[in-house]
């Protein structure tokens, strides 16, 4: 196990690093940040002075190796917009982001279970009939335009919930509303199709047969043999729900690391879209080695470190 999650590990210690590298190239082709930041009245001096203090006028390779090395003591800049420790303000705003992330999962978990499981006891019946189509649309519509119909039917046209914001549990409904529908939809599928296999395997035909309830059946024999697909595709969905935010927090003004880092990006504040981008990073990966060890943990035939589990 120590083994498996040491190569993990370093195997994402080596895509951070890739990954730093393409997002620091593309936050230099967005232009010098030194029009941004000083006034157009100032002076040639004044603009090549405050280049040279953050090294906006060193060749982007010396400003690459001076960041990693600056990475590496724990330095990771100071953001120029907000004039403060970049990294401090993405870990102000990165709670927000999982707050949201952890209410819309655990709502599309608990759905998921309940409607797939109630449409794989009747395959081809009239629940199932309703529920596919739904959930195929769920997965597939495009979460930027499903948040702007739901501002403009229910905040505009209904005036039930507020369009922005998150100062109160009303601000949460709407987003946490369009950024479970996604998951929801795809775990229900999953859910709907190892239940139906489940479902058909002599274990479940002889329990039945011996007296035991479908709802027994179905949430008790059926569910437990149906986690290892719905862990493994859940555990995608997570991750894609902190990529997600980012659109939902723009779109409901949510002070999340989303929000902050297309903020940073207009701004051209380098040190805070980096920071931004490597905190996402590292809670992702994090995530992947722990859903991983969950996976085998729950299957002794995955093998891990080379070993199989007995």
């Amino acid at each position: 196990m120590a083994r498996y999650v040491l190569r993990r590990a370093l195997q994402s210690l080596y895509a951070v690093l890739m990954l730093l590298l393409i997002v620091f190239a593309m936050t230099r082709l967005t232009g010098d940040p030194t029009n941004q930041y000083l006034p157009l009245s100032a002076s040639p001096q004044a603009r090549a002075d405050f280049a040279a203090l953050h090294g906006f006028n060193d060749p982007y390779y010396v400003q690459f190796i001076h960041y990693v090395s600056d990475l590496a003591h724990g330095d990771f800049g100071q953001s120029l917009f907000k004039q403060r420790p970049a990294m401090e303000v993405a870990l102000e705003a990165f709670p927000i982001t999982l707050t949201l992330a952890f209410f819309t999962m655990s709502i599309a978990l608990v759905l998921s279970i309940v409607l797939g499981s109630l449409a794989a006891m009747r395959p081809n019946g009239l629940f199932d009939r309703m529920i596919s189509p739904l959930t195929i649309f769920t997965a597939s519509a495009p979460t930027f335009w499903v948040a702007l119909v739901a501002i403009f039917v229910f905040a505009m046209m209904l005036g039930w919930v507020p369009t922005s914001g998150m100062g109160t549990p009303v601000h949460w409904i709407l987003p946490v509303c369009v950024l479970v529908l996604t998951p929801l939809g795809v775990l229900t599928q999953v859910v709907r199709s190892s239940m139906v296999s489940s479902l058909s395997a002599p274990y479940a035909k002889t329990a039945l047969a011996k007296g035991a309830s479908d709802a027994r059946v179905v949430f008790v024999h059926a569910l437990r043999n149906s986690l290892l697909p719905l862990i493994t595709i859940a555990g995608v969905q997570a991750t894609g729900l902190v990529n997600g935010a980012v659109v939902i927090e723009t779109i409901f003004g949510f002070p999340g690391i989303g929000k902050v880092m297309i903020d940073s990006i207009r701004d051209r504040d380098f040190s805070l879209t980096i920071a931004c981008i490597l905190l996402a990073a590292v809670v992702v990966y994090a995530m992947n080695v722990a859903i991983d060890i969950m996976y085998a943990r729950l299957d002794p035939r995955v093998q891990i470190g080379g070993e199989a589990r007995r």
